[in-house]
């Protein structure tokens, strides 16, 4: 299974991709930095320098509907920054 989930596509990380070389990825919950660094290099063919990462815990939701009180949360997930070496790129649009 991989530990990588998605790429974090915003136009914060655009930002911060263009300036600082680095990007964002939802990961696996129980990965580690280690874990993280070696699927990116292994998946992209670049090398990391710095790894990151931020739980980001489930938002308890409250609607009140017609039929009364609806309860629900978000899902939690991992976030994972990973700043890559100078001059080495990541296209996250090179297989649509």
């Amino acid at each position: 299974m991989s530990v990588l989930i998605k790429p974090i596509i915003t136009e914060k990380m655009t930002a911060d991709s263009e300036l600082f070389n680095r990007y964002g990825f939802v990961v696996e919950l129980k990965a580690n930095k280690i874990q993280i660094k070696e699927e990116v290099e292994a998946t992209y063919g670049v090398s990391v320098q710095k790894v990151r990462t931020m739980i980001y815990g489930p938002k308890r939701k409250t609607r009140f509907t017609r039929s009364g009180v609806q309860h629900g949360k978000t899902n939690g997930y991992k976030k994972a920054i990973v700043d890559v070496a100078e001059g080495d790129i990541i296209d996250f649009y090179s297989n649509l």
